[in-house]
C-alpha cells in the first residue's frame, strides 16, 4: 500500500524554512524587534553582539528566526570558526562618518523627506563624509543658497510624517539673523538645526588643514576673502574649498558642532511615523 504522511497540510500552505546564516563578524544584520541594525562583533553561546553604526553594543538571543539580513528573515547560528578567531578578528570596517560600513550595499530608493543645507560648500561636506550612510538611508541632501526665505521653502516643501524636512544652517546662534529665521519654523515634521561657524569653512579643523586656528575678519568685510588674505591663500574661494575639501578624510577632521548636528538631521529625517493616539 502506498503510504501517506500523518501531515496532510497542502505545500503552499506549509511555512517556508528559514534560512542559517553564520554570525561572522562584519555581517550587518537587523534585530526586528527593536529595529536595532548593527553588525556582527561577538557570537557566544547562545548571544550575538551586534554593533551599530554610533558604536553603541546590543546583545541578542540566538533565537530561530530571530533577524533580518537585507530585509529577509533569517537564524544566526554560530559560525564555524572558533571563539578565539572570532575575538581576534578585524573589526567591521567604517564609512568616512564612522559608521559601519555595509558592504555591496546599494543605494535605497530616495525617500520623500530631505535634508536642507544653506549652500554647495555645506552639502559637498556632507556628501563627502556622509554620503555612504545617506545612500544606504536613502537620504537626498540640497542647498538651498541661503535661508533668507526658509519659511516660505519649508511651506512649500509640506513636510508630514512620512515626508520629514531637516534644515542644517551656519550661525545659529542667539541674536543672528539665522537664528531668528530659523525660530520661525513651526511645523512639527521639519527641524532646524545649527552650528555656530560663521561659514561651514570653520567646520573643518585648523589642525587638518595645517593651521593654527581661522583668523577673526571684521564685521562687514566678506569673510572668506577676508580668511583667503589672512593666511596667505588666493582669494579664489572656490579654489580654495577644493583644496580644503580634499583635506577632509573623515569625521575626524571636523569639529564636533558640526558632527552631532548632521548625525540628529539624519535621525530625524529616517525616523518611523509616530504611531496614532490610541493607535
Amino acid at each position: 500500500m502506498r503510504q501517506y504522511s500523518p501531515d496532510l497540510t497542502p505545500p503552499w500552505k506549509k511555512p517556508k524554512p528559514v534560512p542559517q546564516v553564520p554570525a561572522d563578524p562584519g555581517l550587518v544584520v537587523e534585530e526586528p524587534g527593536t529595529g536595532f541594525c548593527g553588525a556582527v562583533i561577538r557570537c557566544e553561546a547562545g548571544t550575538v553582539t551586534l554593533e551599530d553604526r554610533f558604536g553603541k553594543h546590543r546583545v541578542f538571543p540566538l533565537e530561530p528566526g530571530g533577524f533580518l539580513l537585507e530585509g529577509k528573515v533569517v537564524t544566526l547560528v554560530r559560525s564555524a570558526r572558533s571563539p578565539s578567531s572570532m575575538a581576534s578578528s578585524v573589526r567591521p570596517s567604517r564609512t568616512a562618518s564612522g559608521s559601519v560600513a555595509v558592504p555591496g550595499a546599494r543605494a535605497r530608493v530616495a525617500r520623500a523627506g530631505r535634508i536642507y543645507v544653506e549652500g554647495r560648500h555645506d552639502a559637498e561636506l556632507v556628501e563627502k563624509v556622509w554620503g555612504d550612510d545617506l545612500r544606504v538611508e536613502g537620504v537626498v541632501v540640497e542647498y538651498l543658497e541661503g535661508i533668507d526665505d526658509l519659511p516660505a521653502i519649508v511651506t512649500e516643501f509640506a513636510p508630514g510624517p512620512d515626508a520629514r524636512l531637516g534644515i542644517l544652517v551656519d550661525h545659529l546662534v542667539p541674536g543672528t539673523k539665522e537664528f531668528r529665521i530659523a525660530r520661525s519654523v513651526t511645523s512639527e515634521h521639519a527641524l532646524v538645526v545649527g552650528h555656530p561657524y560663521i561659514d561651514v569653512w570653520e567646520a573643518v579643523k585648523p589642525a587638518s588643514l595645517g593651521i593654527p586656528g581661522w583668523p577673526r575678519i571684521p564685521h562687514g568685510q566678506d569673510w572668506k576673502t577676508g580668511v583667503c588674505r589672512q593666511l596667505g591663500w588666493p582669494e579664489n574661494t572656490g579654489a580654495v574649498w577644493r583644496a580644503i575639501l580634499a583635506r577632509v578624510g573623515s569625521y575626524r577632521d571636523l569639529e564636533p558642532e558640526l558632527l552631532g548636528r548632521v548625525e540628529e538631521l539624519i535621525d530625524f529625517v529616517t525616523a518611523p511615523p509616530s504611531s496614532p493616539s490610541g493607535a
